[in-house]
Formats: structure tokens, sequence, C-alpha cells
């Protein structure tokens, strides 16, 4: 067993897998606290470094393209901090974790475990039933289908159309950006319908606009990796590129498929419009931005 206990967390590592437990300190993030503890197979690991710092080092695993649902969702868009397979080493224990990094690179080369993409996923991801509230609303997912609950500063738009349900058969993808606290993030659900749509999220009735809470809103990435963990493997799809990276949609429906999706949304936006929910200037200015998304 090589094992190293920090403060940011512990590694353990059995010769089969890797236990990454978060520490309970303030300092770790609450995203890995929540997440909680991760067991990656060795199988799914690509590498693993020790940097050195004068003060404080750092180990870091590479896990396999196409390995992690969490990976997959975010994109390598997850803050450093908030990285679960990231663990922040004290200088007096550098060689501990050098040790624990030499022993899982020499049982990548004794098995034999290749580099290339997986054909699955080796990780679960976060189990469900998942509940998060962000800054837009409480979005939930019990394995089978998405609910989103409207909070009372969203988008008059989105608070008319009521809680929001996609079951995961619709569901081609998860497009996840964080909340930098710079910029508004979002976590959008693309469905066979809403393909084309090319809504901002914060009016876009599907996704969830990121920007109060940075903390908070980061937990929203527990629900795209449960999702992403249920859809179909990325090397299923053709065209599609390598896990992390940019994701392509697939399964899209044709153009017969797309003008009648663009008609269903217009018909709703006339509706809402109607009912006197949406302003003139409200009206005309979502319906241009439908049209162009469909264009």
């Amino acid at each position: 067993m090589a094992e190293i206990i920090q403060r940011d967390g512990t590694w353990a590592f059995d010769g089969s897998t890797i236990r990454i437990t978060p520490g309970l300190h303030r300092s770790v993030p609450l995203f890995r606290q929540t997440y909680g503890e991760i067991v990656v197979p060795l199988e799914a690991v690509s590498g693993v470094v020790y940097e050195p710092e004068r003060r404080r080092g750092r180990l870091r695993m590479r896990l396999r393209e196409g390995a992690d649902p969490l990976l997959q969702a975010t994109g390598g868009r997850l803050p450093e901090a908030a990285d679960p397979y990231r663990l922040t080493v004290d200088a007096d224990r550098s060689g501990v974790a050098e040790y624990v990094a030499e022993e899982i690179r020499q049982a990548l080369l004794l098995d034999q475990v290749p580099r290339e993409p997986t054909a699955g996923y080796l990780l679960p991801g976060p189990p469900v039933p998942v509940s998060v509230r962000s800054s837009d609303g409480t979005v939930s997912f019990d394995g089978g289908q998405v609910r989103i609950d409207w909070a009372d500063t969203s988008d008059r738009i989105k608070r008319a159309t009521g809680p929001r349900i996609i079951g995961l058969a619709d569901l081609v993808q998860v497009e996840w950006l964080p909340n930098s606290g710079y910029e508004d993030g979002f976590l959008r659900f693309v469905t066979r319908e809403t393909v084309f749509s090319k809504l901002p999220s914060e009016r876009d009735p599907y996704a969830l606009d990121l920007w109060g809470s940075v903390r908070r809103d980061l937990l929203t990435a527990l629900v795209a990796a449960a999702v992403t963990a249920r859809l179909p493997h990325p090397s299923t799809r053709g065209g599609e590129a390598p896990a992390g990276r940019h994701p392509v949609r697939a399964a899209v429906p044709g153009r017969d498929g797309h003008h009648d999706v663009l008609l269903r949304r217009l018909r709703e936006l006339g509706e809402l419009h109607r009912e006197g929910v949406l302003t003139d200037e409200e009206f005309a200015a979502t319906k241009a931005v439908i049209l162009r998304g469909f264009g």
C-alpha cells in the first residue's frame, strides 16, 4: 500500500485502484468535499506526476480520455483547486509524494495500461438522485429525468414556462461552463428538439444561467456528470471529439425535423406573447434570437 495523507486529502494505492479522499479542512473546496471519495481503477489512469515547489508541491493524475464522466462533462473547465485529481503536498512530504507517484507509474508499466481513449466510462460518476440549488434555480436528476425548478430571480420567460422536465431518452448531451466570478456560466441540456437553438442561457428554458455564488454554482457539475454518465459514451457517436475536449452535437434531426422544431418554438413563443407574459419588445427580441439560431 502506497499512501499519502495531507490536509488537502488522501491518496491510497493498493496496486489496482487509487482511492482519493478529500480533506475536511476548510481550505478544501466545497465541490471536492461534496463529490466525496473517488475510487479510480488503474486501467483508467494515463499518468501521474509530482510537481515540487518551495513550500508546497502537487500530485497530479491524468486519466485516459473517455474514462471519467466528470471530466467529459466539464471538459477541463473545473477550477484547479476543485480538480479531484490534484493533491496539494507539503514540502516535507515530497518524498512520500514521489514514492506514491512512482508506485503508480510502475504499476501502469507492469499492467501495460494503454494510453488510448477508452471505449466506455471506467468511473461511475456521481450517485443519483442528485439535486443542486444554483443562482438560477434548482436542478435535480434521478437517473431517468432532469427537473429544473426556476428561482424567483430567473428570467420571466423561464418562470412562465414552469418547471422543466427532460427525459433522459430525449437528451443529446450536456453543456457546462463554470461561473468564474468574472463571467457567467451555464448548465445546458441539449435535447433533440433544441439542438439547433441558440438562445442565451438567461432565456433558454433548457439551461441554468450561473451568475451567483461561484462556490455553489460549481456544484452543478455534479448534475452534469451524473447525466453524462448515463448518456451514450462519446466513442459510440460518429465524429465525436475526444473526451474532455470540444463536444460535437450528435443525433440531430434532419432538415424537416429542423423546420418542425422551429415552428414549435415560435408557436410556444407566440402563446406567451398572446397571454401577456412577454411584452412586445421581449417577444421581438426572443423571436430574433430563435430565428438566428435556426438559420
